[in-house]
């Protein structure tokens, strides 16, 4: 009978926390979706970028493109943040906390996009742009005009799933000072010492992010299906 008596106690005082809290988390969640949607919009003009410039016909411009992939995908997300926040400024360039996260994570989310972009823009038939071509269109308008907008429909399930990773990863971005969710989850669990209702609230803010993403990029992806049809 104690045993219950404890539980229901404790369960009634986990829920008092969670009420007590979830509304303060509210900046911070503001502050993730910031984060997230300016990071996903230039990791996504990075990504195109970088996509077409490895198509190219340049070997140059491939073994650069190469070079970014390369060291953004082989080096840790944590450690791109703090080479940006805390190594640029011992060259002389000073960049705030907030465009410091911006700027990593967009990197970082550019050099995975740029990937699903060019197999995207591969896996469309060459004819296509040999018969955008005889018709006398130049080779960046037959990609403007007719193989990116294809590429893209095939990117987009693809495109979620990382976009969705872009939400999620945006969560380091509090060890550059950047008092998003995880920063106050971290600043109140050590404030009242009671640490999981205050993380099990960061992470059901969290979960209502994803599955809202998520949600939205399934109807974007049923849109574009039907317009196929």
């Amino acid at each position: 009978m104690d045993a219950i008596i404890n539980l229901t106690n404790n369960s009634i005082e986990f829920f008092k926390t969670v009420v007590e809290f979830a509304p303060k988390f509210i900046p911070g969640v503001i502050l993730t979706l910031q984060l997230a949607f300016f990071s996903i919009i230039l990791g996504m003009i990075i990504g195109l970028v970088v996509a077409v410039l490895k198509l190219s016909k340049y070997k140059w411009l491939k073994k650069i493109m190469d070079v970014y992939i390369t060291i953004v995908r082989g080096t840790p997300l944590l450690l791109q943040l703090y080479f940006i926040f805390y190594g640029l400024p011992s060259l002389g360039i000073m960049i705030d906390s907030f465009p410091s996260a911006i700027i990593a994570l967009a990197l970082h989310n550019g050099a995975y996009i740029s990937e699903i972009f060019r197999g995207s823009i591969e896996s469309i038939d060459y004819g296509q742009r040999e018969a955008a071509r005889s018709l006398g269109m130049t080779k960046w308008q037959a990609m403007k005009r007719v193989v990116l907008p294809q590429a893209f429909k095939r990117s987009v399930p693809a495109l979620g799933n990382q976009f969705i990773i872009a939400v999620k990863d945006s969560s380091l971005a509090s060890v550059i000072t950047i008092t998003e969710t995880m920063l106050l989850a971290r600043q109140f669990g050590a404030a009242t010492f009671n640490v999981f209702p205050i993380y099990f609230t960061a992470g059901v803010y969290y979960l209502i992010i994803t599955m809202g993403l998520t949600k939205i990029l399934s109807m974007v992806e049923q849109k574009l299906k039907v317009n196929e049809r």
